[in-house]
């Protein structure tokens, strides 16, 4: 195996120790940072994921303050979703694009105060976009990273951690929004949001010292609930059909080919970077779009890079981008772009994956067992 070179560009967390001595044995690069991605079992963690609870270093998710007079003006330029009635404490998933409407980060941005905002990125450099937004349209305001580091608590037994170590406040907030709650005398902004589709919560830990004493607090408080360290994980947010930046979804692609078109208003009063290309996107169509895909045969490989998607006349219309052996589908799960022409539901087309090409059907998102479809 090949271990990556350690050096000051690829920072720690305030959780790293703790991390390595629940026994992680993979990560990947985020942000510059190392997101735990496997504690060496990922069909059993999905299993334990959708049972029980478990804690996560998220602290990848880096935080880009805006701050100042002038911080809802600014915020709004960088999406076409409407902030215009975002509330204190409110949390919201906003798509970010350039000037030709490509996805520059799908993050989630939440309002702290009417001058201050969090914007909670994935996986690309959004601090210099802003700082250079913020300089170009001379807005009255601060652009910075604060020293946040996110912690999420996921699993149906979220709740029941948190309010042990938070108190019962913590079972009244309600989803995407969030408030401060009290750790060892200090106030940190509580969240019901992560990312992945069993519920749970995310603690924005802004003092360094607190890592420790906050997952040790968890997990002494946990024991009974079968709390364990876990991260993102790749089945469950397949299955959830959680798009994953950089992966799914690039500057390439506009927010309606990647089902993001119910976050955007471009023919609103608001103004934002992309307006006019997300209007001529919306108007014509999209001409390709992401779906989910049901990959026939025995397990795929680790999709690495994109597998070309095939017409039944060997004609690439798409790509899968995530791919992966799910045990409650009895099946490999994926999720691709595909062209127009190609994208309905129930469509048989083929994926030329390394090892073999195979049949896969075209499925909507998040995946649906059959007793679960709709009529």
């Amino acid at each position: 195996m090949t271990n990556i070179a350690l050096s000051r560009r690829l920072r720690g967390t305030p959780f790293t120790r703790r991390v390595e001595e629940a026994g992680v044995a993979a990560y990947t690069v985020y942000n510059h940072m190392l997101l735990p991605a496997s504690f060496g079992d990922p069909e059993g963690e999905c299993a334990h994921l959708k049972e029980h609870v478990q804690v996560w270093d998220v602290a990848v998710e880096r935080q880009v303050e805006v701050f100042g007079p002038d911080a809802e003006k600014m915020v709004q330029l960088m999406t076409p979703r409407d902030l215009g009635k975002a509330e204190v404490n409110q949390c919201f998933y906003i798509p970010m694009v350039d000037e030709r409407g490509g996805m520059l980060n799908d993050p989630v941005a939440i309002k702290l105060a009417p001058d201050r905002f969090w914007i909670s990125i994935a996986d690309s450099d959004v601090l210099y976009w802003a700082k250079g937004l913020a300089y170009g349209f001379r807005f009255e305001v601060e652009v910075f990273e604060p020293d946040v580091s996110p912690l999420a608590v996921q699993g149906p037994k979220a709740e029941t951690l948190m309010a042990r170590v938070f108190g019962d406040a913590v079972r009244d907030i309600r989803f995407f929004r969030g408030r401060h709650l009290s750790f060892e005398g200090r106030d940190l902004f509580v969240a019901r949001s992560g990312y992945s589709k069993q519920g749970g919560f995310e603690i924005y830990v802004d003092d360094f010292d607190l890592g420790e004493p906050l997952w040790d607090a968890l997990f002494a408080a946990g024991e009974d609930l079968s709390v364990r360290a876990g991260g993102p994980n790749l089945i469950e947010r397949i299955e959830g059909g959680l798009l994953s930046y950089g992966n799914d979804m690039t500057r390439e692609n506009t927010p309606y080919e990647c089902g993001l078109g119910r976050f955007c208003d471009p023919w609103g009063s608001i103004g934002c970077v992309g307006r006019d290309a997300l209007i001529r996107v919306e108007r014509d169509g999209p001409s390709r779009v992401i779906r989910g895909l049901r990959i026939h045969g025995e397990r795929v490989p680790p999709c690495r890079t994109p597998w070309p998607i095939l017409s039944d006349g060997g004609e690439r219309v798409g790509q899968v981008t995530s791919a992966v052996w799910s045990p409650a589908f009895d099946t490999n799960v994926a999720i691709g772009m595909l062209d127009r022409g190609y994208w309905e539901p129930g469509r048989t087309v083929w994926i030329d994956a390394p090892d073999e090409t195979r049949p896969a059907e075209v499925t909507t998102l998040p995946f649906e067992k059959p007793d679960e479809q709709r009529g």
